[in-house]
């Protein structure tokens, strides 16, 4: 089941698969407006591009405490068990992928944040 919004012309506006304060209605998966929902071609790559903002994202956030860490202004025991051991996982699988080197193409143009 999929819990849904509609606009004004009453099509589907949102789709999501946990419910959230807005939603108007549950449709089953195989409903047909559900089914063009997720086959359009808008929807299917603002999602992939989430996705992979999620992942970039995620390499920014372990660079950043990496740098904080090397600072001293936080210290890796600072950080919740499960984050920490979370981090010495995805830390120890980059190490050994060749460390930190080339995760950010630098021969990108971008401004500071």
């Amino acid at each position: 089941m999929y819990y849904v919004q509609r606009d004004a012309q009453g099509r589907l506006a949102r789709v999501e698969a946990a419910p959230y304060a807005e939603y108007t209605e549950l449709l089953p998966a195989d409903h047909a407006e559900i089914q063009d929902w997720f086959a359009d071609n808008t929807v299917e790559n603002s999602l992939k591009q989430l996705k992979q903002s999620d992942l970039d994202m995620i390499r920014v956030l372990e660079d950043l405490i990496e740098v904080l860490t090397a600072k001293g202004v936080i210290s890796i025991t600072d950080l919740p068990a499960g984050a920490q051991a979370k981090l010495l996982n995805r830390s120890t699988a980059r190490e050994a992928l060749g460390g930190l080197s080339n995760l950010i193409d630098d021969s990108e143009e971008r401004g500071l944040i």
